[in-house]
């Protein structure tokens, strides 16, 4: 029998409207976020929070002590749920994440936040490679507009990219409501 564990990357007040580096679509996917997170509490299944902090105050945002590093309501924690803080893109590296997923008997890991083309990307990529079955929920995710030597892409090609990307190799990509159908 499987042992899965929604994996909430980032999902912090600096990524919404006023936030200090906003992203595109946040709001929608922190509420499907949400449907997520209550289906997994409702089951009983462990719900893992991520929560970047980055180590200097002159970083452009997520800088400690500030109301944008704070996980929004949205999708808050429940007393009792894990908040791992992680200082790089990868949830798993320099924290305790995998040991605590090992620890709970965990070999799924479902996971949702941001943003698609870095955190999300690493969590799903480190996640597979330590072996657990990975599946992202693509419209529980959301990233923003990127520039490459004067070229900018668009949010929707980044995300669009990126799934494609993850879905080749990585893991499972689907939607809010077919996972919820699941």
């Amino acid at each position: 029998m499987s042992k899965r564990a929604v994996v909430v990357i980032d999902i912090q007040n600096d990524y919404f409207p006023n936030g200090r580096y906003e992203l595109v679509g946040i709001e929608e996917a922190a509420a499907n976020a949400a449907r997520i997170i209550a289906d997994a509490r409702a089951r009983g299944e462990r719900v893992i929070h991520v929560q970047h902090v980055f180590p200097s105050g002159d970083a452009p945002f997520f800088t400690p002590g500030s109301d944008g590093t704070d996980i929004n309501a949205t999708v808050a924690p429940r007393a009792g749920e894990t908040v791992v803080v992680k200082n790089h893109p990868n949830p798993f590296l320099k924290t305790d994440l995998k040991q605590i997923l090992d620890s709970d008997g965990i070999d799924e890991v479902v996971v949702v936040g941001a943003m698609s083309h870095m955190c999300i990307d690493a969590t799903a990529r480190a996640a597979s490679d330590y072996g657990f079955k990975t599946t992202v929920v693509e419209d529980a995710c959301a990233t923003r507009d990127l520039e490459h030597k004067g070229v900018t892409v668009p949010a929707a090609a980044v995300h669009a990219a990126m799934m494609s990307a993850l879905g080749f190799a990585y893991a499972t990509v689907t939607e809010t409501d077919s996972f919820l159908r699941g």
